[in-house]
């Protein structure tokens, strides 16, 4: 069976490269005689995977030495209560709701304070990012949160809200490492790894140390605390080791790539053959404001709900995998993450072409 061209959300494509060196290292991990499902997250073979993978995420990054790298479980979602709990000190908070995501979070901060909304797309079903120069930020707000780029409805932030000097929290999962990006602009910029880096089980937390205290809201469990996963340097508990070991394999990958500049670039030329031929296109369109179009997920439709599904179907047939919409926006929707490559892209497009050639 070869490997087919796969589109999905997340979990998703993962470099084959990184896939293949994983493979040889399963049954003994460089001389240990053992795998790194099975060693201890205490031994000197595990420390040196994590501290290389930090190293290795900072490089790529720029992170700035007063930020600290955390590799957490519980995925992004679990970040929704974490971010509250450890931030909320004047219990009001802003959110800036353009997707699925940041509407879960701002629900779920609820719990924990004053959520104020203080811009949303929901309007015209998140298909475009609200205009965020000048929002009306809460004086008393403890920080404004993003979900920088919307996997479900395929939007991305151009440009970050102006917070008016409040502390920026950024959900990143699905634009993850797809570009370079100025930390510093950021109280905490975190992400579940599934969709861009790794398999999931990881969420990877960057968060400013000023942001780290003991100062957490009162019934806060341990676990939940960023202070003691800063203080354990992530190993507070058994971590998600072989989830971290394939992320670290990712960011080796990345940077042999040519680093962050060289991603953004080939994810724009990749993302502009789909978008340019849903331009043209007499049967399919896209559903996003075009100056607002995510180069991470790129969601379309025919219009008819039985051709949609006929898509989906043949498309299954010709080797190209988890294309179904969401269902919140139905039709179709490729995911075209770092690992996806560019001939991922093209046979994609060409199979459009003939089935619109059929189906007109």
């Amino acid at each position: 069976m070869s490997r087919v061209y796969n589109f999905s959300a997340g979990p998703a494509v993962l470099p084959e490269e990184v896939l293949r060196e994983a493979a040889e290292e399963m049954l003994d991990y460089r001389g240990t005689g053992m795998s790194v499902m099975e060693m201890s997250h205490r031994s000197k073979a595990f420390e040196e995977i994590i501290t290389t993978a930090e190293q290795d995420l900072r490089d790529l990054m720029n992170i700035p030495d007063n930020y600290r790298v955390l590799f957490l479980q519980g995925g992004a979602s679990q970040q929704f209560a974490m971010i509250p709990m450890n931030l909320m000190k004047n219990r009001v908070a802003d959110y800036i709701v353009t997707g699925q995501w940041a509407k879960k979070a701002a629900k779920e901060a609820e719990k924990y304070g004053k959520v104020n909304r203080i811009a949303s797309s929901e309007d015209k079903t998140f298909s475009y990012i609200p205009d965020c120069s000048d929002l009306p930020v809460s004086e008393d707000a403890d920080y404004v949160y993003i979900c920088e780029n919307n996997t479900i409805y395929g939007t991305k932030f151009k440009e970050l809200p102006n917070t008016k000097g409040k502390t920026l929290v950024a959900d990143v999962s699905s634009c993850f490492l797809s570009e370079p990006v100025d930390v510093t602009k950021y109280g905490i910029i975190y992400g579940g790894v599934q969709k861009n880096i790794g398999p999931a089980g990881v969420v990877i937390v960057i968060i400013r140390e000023d942001l780290i205290t003991e100062d957490v809201l009162p019934g806060t469990p341990t676990m939940l605390t960023y202070k003691t996963h800063a203080d354990a340097k992530s190993l507070y508990n058994t971590p998600p080791a072989y989830g971290i070991y394939i992320c670290g394999k990712v960011f080796q990958w990345i940077k042999k790539q040519g680093g962050l500049e060289a991603m953004k670039e080939r994810n724009e030329k990749k993302a502009k053959v789909l978008y340019d031929y849903l331009d043209q296109s007499r049967l399919f369109k896209g559903t996003v404001v075009a100056k607002d179009r995510s180069l991470m997920n790129v969601p379309f439709v025919t219009g008819d709900a039985d051709l949609d599904a006929k898509f989906v179907k043949e498309a299954k047939a010709a080797g190209l995998e988890n294309l179904k919409g969401h269902r919140t926006v139905g039709g179709m929707r490729a995911s075209i993450y770092n690992a996806m490559p560019y001939e991922g892209v093209v046979a994609l497009v060409d199979f459009m072409k003939k089935f619109e050639e059929e189906n007109l």
